[in-house]
């Protein structure tokens, strides 16, 4: 044989897997410039010419790096505001920040954090609270007032789709009584609770305190959320809600730039409230700039609300505990023109929709705009589809389109959707990754960091298991298997991406991209697959170590 072909590696691995059907288990794999050349064993891999062998994943199992495919780059930047969560939460530097079980533990966190504050103008900003875990009453504006009556202060809850203010922000903002905005919640004497829910009502908010998702807009925060996904085994991610501002952008291209960067980020623009024809000009402007480790082209869109912030718009017969429905973020006869006008631009859509009824808006919408120009492949993605029933997963597979489950809340609130939000028969078809296998739908399962932390194998397990916190099981019948959980976390996330051509699967011309593991997730317990410790990844063939801390 003759050849001209550089020296390559050989990585020898105590059991490769592949999500590659023709070769699903092998124990080597070569590369060379960044991608794979060969998988299989490495007598047969060293006869592609001259190589070196490297031993270092030799007591490892290999696996393509995982796919997180619907993540904020926020979560690299929020942790810069005091966090208030249910759940304790690692932050980029490795601080374990503990849970928080009451308003009086909420309370006192911020009233450390207050002291903090040197400037006695400045806002108090604070995320991740999640008061239905309490159940119990809600937060109101004198609880926040025991902090400060002087400075403004806003919490964030966990879904990003509510927040709590005290009585000086609401002053500062000019909400009272009288305001008439969708999602300011009213007690008995239609006095505002400092409560505000969805965009509508949170924007004067947000002008105060300055737009919290700027906080994902730095290189720094770019930095730390690659640094989080690599402890946990992902090699690219996406960042599903992008304004695609020079300063975004800017931070995006110096950071991903870089050899020494662990990450590939897809950068979704937000549509939300914006021209889709400007919309459209600058998706594609973007798309020009699309690198090896940075990638432009989906546009992201936002129905309803958060199931467990009681803003879902949800079917008859409503909310369990006969709460009224949720909150539109763009009107239905709205959604239509919008999802039409991307879609005859050629752009790939993943929209949000949590309630049954926001998932039944959009498919009609997607199918309107479908039936007008079809559109072979066109990949457009549901994202969460927390509440689908069959017959919507029977149009979406006649749509062909994707979705995207939030698998991780039958974890975090799926005793509270049994108990208060759903009720029991819908909440055991919560995130059904069951019925999207058996409809033969391409899925992908996530985290939506920073709502819940990111890691795909937790992900994974949830649709494995389907547990809940109190030990619960929900939908035993929607359990799909630990070899389709991996495929959905990797190839499925690559598949609702569009780069499944070069991510994914452990194939000759695809990236070097690798989760390493010290144990094989197939030979372990299906309940042990959220312990599988991630020990390293690759990423274009260059291998990286988990930071210490993390």
């Amino acid at each position: 044989m003759v050849t001209s072909r550089p020296p390559f590696t050989i990585y020898p691995a105590r059991r490769i897997l592949t999500m590659d059907r023709t070769l699903p288990v092998a124990g080597a794999v070569a590369v060379l410039d960044g991608r794979i050349l060969g998988v299989g064993d490495t007598a047969t891999l060293a006869t592609w010419g001259t190589h070196r062998v490297d031993d270092r994943y030799a007591d490892r199992v290999l696996m393509p790096g995982l796919i997180e495919g619907h993540s904020h780059l926020l979560e690299g930047g929020i942790w810069d505001y005091p966090y208030l969560g249910f759940y304790q939460r690692r932050s980029p530097d490795g601080s374990m920040w503990p849970a928080l079980r009451s308003i009086d533990a909420v309370v006192e966190r911020l009233q450390k954090a207050e002291l903090d504050l040197r400037d006695p103008e400045a806002p108090l900003v604070a995320w991740g609270f999640d008061p239905i875990l309490f159940r119990g009453p809600r937060m109101v504006v004198a609880d926040l007032d025991q902090v400060s009556k002087q400075r403004p202060i806003a919490v964030i809850h966990s879904n990003f789709h509510v927040l709590n203010a005290n009585s000086a922000m609401l002053k500062q903002v000019g909400i009272t009584r009288d305001t008439d905005v969708d999602g300011i919640v009213r007690d008995d004497r239609g006095e505002p609770t400092g409560e505000l829910a969805e965009m509508a009502a949170m924007f004067p908010v947000f002008q105060r305190i300055g737009d919290p998702f700027r906080a994902g807009r730095t290189e720094r925060a770019v930095w730390n959320f690659a640094r989080l996904a690599q402890a946990v085994g992902v090699t690219t991610a996406a960042d599903l809600t992008n304004d695609l501002s020079d300063e975004s952008v800017g931070s995006l291209q110096a950071a991903t730039v870089r050899e020494d960067f662990p990450l590939r980020i897809v950068a979704a623009f937000f549509g939300l409230g914006i021209d889709p024809r400007a919309g459209i000009e600058q998706v594609r402007a973007r798309q020009r700039l699309d690198s090896a480790k940075l990638r432009f082209g989906p546009v992201k869109l936002m129905t309803d609300g958060s199931i467990q912030a009681f803003t879902a718009r949800i079917k008859w017969p409503g909310y369990y505990d006969g709460h009224p429905n949720g909150i539109w973020n763009i009107a239905p006869a709205q959604l239509h023109d919008v999802v039409a006008a991307y879609h005859e631009a050629g752009l790939q859509l993943h929209i949000h929709v949590n309630g049954d009824e926001a998932s039944e808006v959009t498919i009609a919408a997607l199918g309107a705009a479908i039936a007008r120009k079809p559109r072979p492949d066109h990949r457009h993605t549901l994202q969460h589809l927390q509440m689908a029933d069959e017959a919507q997963f029977r149009r979406i597979r006649a749509l062909d389109l994707c979705v995207n489950l939030f698998a991780n809340h039958i974890y975090h609130w799926g005793d509270i959707h049994h108990d208060v939000t759903m009720g029991p028969e819908r909440a055991h078809r919560m995130d059904a990754a069951g019925s999207a296998l058996a409809h033969g739908i391409p899925f992908s399962v996530h985290s939506d960091a920073p709502i819940t932390p990111m890691a795909p194998l937790f992900s994974a397990w949830c649709a494995v298991n389907r547990i809940t916190a109190s030990g619960r099981v929900l939908g035993p019948n929607q359990r799909i298997s630990v070899a389709d959980a991996l495929r959905a976390v990797t190839l499925g996330s690559a598949y609702t991406l569009h780069i499944d051509d070069e991510v994914g699967s452990i194939e000759v011309g695809k990236r070097a991209d690798f989760a390493v593991l010290a144990d094989d997730p197939l030979q372990v317990p299906p309940e042990a697959l959220k312990d599988v410790r991630v020990v390293g990844t690759m990423v274009g063939g260059v291998p990286f170590e988990p930071r210490a801390g993390t």
